[in-house]
């Protein structure tokens, strides 16, 4: 841990409105990114945003640097507080089911085919496809790829272990695959 990320947890466990910023400015973006992947509209983000970092300066005295880093530990409290607001609040929304258990018949090499070196269409197609997805599919999709967060990391956000998230993500990288040739069709 960095002697600046010492300061900001002894900033915030002290309720410095300096520190508050700080941690604002450090991992706001982060934050409002997965929260709004993860919810159908920018409002409900924002909301949702505001209850983290309200929850973040009022529960930092129960964060363990020997778990987590603190941006970690954040995301955590971000993944959480989306899932709830989902539970509680979501409209009713039918996402991609696939029943027929196809997108495990997918090889690696066909998912790797079509997500691994994406052109601008591709990436289109990713981004359509990919609101065809659960929220925690969507999120568990967006930590790994866009937020470069290792299966540990990820594994910690969504209080499972390493070993299930890389099955979820393998499972929902396949299922993505098939949205996209849905699409295409």
């Amino acid at each position: 841990m960095t002697e600046t990320d010492i300061n900001l947890i002894l900033g915030l466990r002290e309720q410095s409105l300096k520190a508050q910023q700080m941690a604002l400015e450090r991992y706001g973006n982060d934050v409002f990114a997965q929260v709004a992947r993860m919810l159908p509209a920018v409002e409900d983000a924002e909301e949702v945003y505001q209850d983290v970092f309200i929850k973040v300066f009022k529960n930092i005295k129960l964060y363990d640097e020997e778990k987590s880093s603190v941006k970690t530990w954040i995301m955590r409290i971000a993944y959480n507080e989306a899932v709830s607001w989902l539970r509680h609040k979501r409209p009713t929304m039918l996402y991609f089911e696939d029943r027929e258990g196809r997108s495990d018949e997918l090889s690696d090499d066909v998912v790797e085919e079509t997500l691994g070196h994406p052109n601008s269409e591709t990436v289109q197609l990713i981004r359509a496809a990919m609101n065809h997805l659960p929220p925690d599919e969507r999120a568990v999709i967006t930590m790994f790829y866009y937020d470069e967060m290792s299966l540990k990391e990820i594994a910690y956000v969504t209080e499972s272990i390493p070993s299930t998230v890389a099955s979820k993500l393998s499972r929902t990288r396949k299922k993505l695959c098939k949205i996209i040739n849905m699409l295409q069709s």
